[in-house]
């Protein structure tokens, strides 16, 4: 029968390389506009093995992993949306920078206008790192489908390193780990819940990104996008979130 795979020690100091290495978080000012293609930077190497050690530790639980043929996993993300001024970075989806002109934000403190008043005004999005809901919500599919822990607790929201973060560097790693653990991409399915700005244009490069991202092919990535039917804080302009569905299969060794 199957044997629980484990991780050879060359995988394991390549982890290791991969969590000292995560690029240091951006400032806090406004990011430069981003491209549509797949990013990619030289990391800035950061100091401490206990982060690195830390890191990976939580990434290679005492249980095994069995390696059985198929496993499911789901991810979920939600950040708030506010003005661009105040959120300090633009809207990114899919490693895509979307432009768009101003649109109708509901102000629900009363901040710019009338409590539950219209402002129109750019976009950004309010978040630790850069906001990526489809790069994160991908993120956390892969590490529940190896039953890891969530994104939350391996990249944590506290942790300074990640400030302005390019979430590019989650999805690398996390391929990084799925390899690791003998697995590839099956198949993604993600579905973007947002009112505004419309993103149909910008899906085929949201999905040239994943596809390069984690080393797959374009007939196993799948984007929706729908709205929310002005419901709720989505409805409203003053979130965005996305669902994932994903599988990954045994590679072939």
């Amino acid at each position: 029968g199957l044997q629980p795979y484990k991780a050879p020690p060359s995988t394991m100091m390549r982890w290791i390389s991969i969590a000292v290495v995560l690029g240091l978080g951006q400032s806090d000012a406004f990011s430069p506009p981003r491209s549509s293609s797949a990013r990619s930077s030289s990391p800035l190497i950061l100091s401490g093995a206990d982060t690195a050690s830390e890191t990976d530790d939580i990434l290679k639980p005492k249980y095994d992993i069995e390696p059985i043929p198929l496993r499911i996993g789901h991810g979920f993300d939600i950040h708030r949306m506010a003005p661009l001024e105040e959120a300090g970075q633009p809207v990114v989806i899919g490693g895509v920078t979307i432009p768009h002109k101003d649109q109708k934000w509901t102000d629900a403190e009363g901040k710019y206008v009338e409590k539950g008043g219209i402002y129109e005004t750019q976009l950004g999005v309010v978040a630790h790192s850069d906001g990526d809901v489809i790069y994160h919500s991908i993120v956390d599919g892969i590490f529940g489908a190896l039953t890891l822990p969530d994104i939350g607790q391996v990249f944590q929201d506290s942790d300074p390193r990640w400030k302005g973060c390019d979430s590019s560097k989650f999805m690398e790693h996390a391929y990084e780990v799925m390899t690791g653990y003998g697995y590839q991409i099956g198949n993604i399915d993600v579905t973007l819940i947002l009112e505004r700005p419309k993103v149909a244009s910008f899906k085929p490069g949201m999905k040239d990104n994943i596809v390069k991202l984690l080393h797959t092919t374009p007939g196993r990535v799948n984007i929706k996008a729908r709205t929310h039917e002005r419901v709720d804080s989505v409805g409203e302009l003053r979130s965005l979130s996305c669902h994932v569905v994903l599988t990954l299969e045994r590679a072939e060794l």
